[in-house]
Parts: C-alpha cells; structure tokens; sequence
C-alpha cells in the first residue's frame, strides 16, 4: 500500500521488505519533518530506495551524515578525494563481482554498521539487481522451539577469511586492498533485538559468519547451513533494478543483500558509504 505522509511517498516493493521513496531530491537539505519520515520508511521497510538522484560526492555524504557518522571502509578501493565512500566496482573483462553472497556489511566489527548508503554510478544495460532479504521474516518463521534454542546463542564472526592474505584471487583484483588488516574478529548475539524498534531479527550470514560459539565446526556448520538455507527463502525477500542515480539505503543489522553477477562483459560502478552503529543484543 503506498503511503503519503505529508512530505514523502512511501511505495512498498514487495510483501517481505524494501520501500521507493518519492517525492525527495538528496542533493538538497532536508527538513528534520522530511528526514524524520524516511528514517519511519527505514525502520517499517529495513532498505528504502530513491529514483533519479544526481549527487556529487559531497551531497553524498552529507546525506549519509544525516544518519551518522561514517564507518571509512577498510577493504574496498576509495573514490579518489573523497576517503569515506568506497567503490563497489566490477569491469567488462572481470569474471566475479563484488557482495555476491549473502552477507551482512561488517559483522566481523565488535560494533557492527547500522547502515549502507550506495548510489549508482554505472550500471549495465540488463543484470546486475541487489536481493535483500528480512532476518525478522526469517526469525518470525522459525518454530517456537528452534527460536528459544537460538536466543542462547552466540556466534562469531570474521574478516580474515574473506579480505585477508588467504584469498587468492587478489592478487590480479585492484577492487580490494589492504589484507594486512583483516584481523577482525566479533562476537554476536544469534538472534539480536533491533535498538531502535525492539523487533528480533536473524543475525548471522554466509560471508562472516564462522561458528557458533561453544561448538565445534562440524556442529556449527549443520546449524548454521539450515538458518542460512531458511533465511533465503525467497519469501522473505526483494529484488532491486537498479538504474543510473538509483540509491538504495539498507539496515545491516536485520537485512541480508547480495548483487547479482549476471552482466558479463559490461561494467558496474557503485558508490558505498557505510555508517557506524551501535552495539548489538541479544534476547534477555
């Protein structure tokens, strides 16, 4: 149902989550009303998306900056002057993409990214679509005893193994940097409460999620493949055609995305900024 709240429209995506956003232009300032009702969007929606947005660098992040203060990301190449947005790209003659599994931005932090703020540059003519899925869909489908099992849980999670020296193909791939400093590891809560809407939400994912805390491999690794087999159902989810000056804004505490690599031979160029959060918690 699309809804009018006096400044915004609101225009839902899909029956799981997501939400267009109209009726707004990013490169201006915005009314703390107007700011107000997207922040409503993010938190009734978890990844709201606007239109045919022409920002420079600077209005960029002076949106993001809305919401917080910006996580400068450690991995991904910089646009070049402006340190605090990463560039999220893939060229004709690459073969794999970045994000193309289901993940969660930054749970390898102690104090995982509230939110991602990425905006289009180039895009090609057909593909290349981001998937989000809702891990409060995920975590409201689970029986009652698998969530009561869940709330005891704690998992960690990791950066090593997907930006740090092991990975291999780096050394032919410019779009990742500094594997050095891949040493974070976390702690979280499997099912965490969110701290702005208190609704639970799934908080585990296939790029950095490592073990369950307490168990071994084996173990872990039988749960954690049933919780991330029913996290993507595809009811739980949406699918976003992104255009030139498309931004997408997701919440990484309760989402999952992943972008499709289903382009080859032609490019894409994104712009990211990710934003600090605050620490995660679990069931009490």
């Amino acid at each position: 149902m699309i809804v009018e709240t006096g400044t915004i429209e609101v225009r839902p995506v899909s029956g799981a989550l997501g939400a267009e956003i109209h009726g707004v232009d990013l490169s201006e300032p915005l009314s703390e009303e107007v700011f107000s009702d997207i922040r409503q969007a993010f938190w009734d929606h978890s990844v709201i998306f606007f239109r045919d947005q022409d920002l420079t660098p600077e209005q960029h992040i002076a949106f993001a900056e809305r919401w917080g203060a910006i996580n400068v990301n450690r991995f991904f190449k910089q646009v070049e002057g402006y340190p605090k947005i990463a560039e999220v790209r893939k060229e004709p003659e690459q073969e794999k993409n970045i994000g193309r599994f289901w993940h969660t931005d930054h749970s390898y932090d102690q104090i995982p990214a509230m939110a991602s703020v990425l905006y289009a540059k180039e895009v090609p003519d057909v593909g290349g679509d981001t998937l989000f899925a809702s891990m409060h869909l995920a975590h409201d489908a689970l029986s009652e005893g698998m969530r009561e099992t869940l709330y005891l849980l704690k998992a960690h999670h990791s950066s090593r193994h997907v930006f740090g020296k092991s990975r291999g193909e780096r050394k032919s791939d410019d779009r990742i940097r500094n594997p050095e400093e891949a040493t974070q590891d976390a702690l979280h809560p499997v099912i965490i409460c969110h701290p702005d809407t208190g609704r639970r939400a799934l908080y585990v994912n296939r790029s950095f999620t490592v073990r369950i805390d307490g168990w071994t491999e084996q173990e872990s690794k039988h749960l954690l493949e049933f919780l991330y087999d029913h996290a993507a159902n595809p009811e739980f989810t949406c699918r976003f055609r992104w255009e030139e000056g498309s931004i997408a804004t997701w919440d990484n505490r309760v989402t999952w995305h992943r972008a499709l690599n289903d382009y080859p031979g032609q490019r894409r160029c994104m712009h990211r900024i990710t934003l600090e959060g605050v620490p995660v918690h679990g069931v009490e």
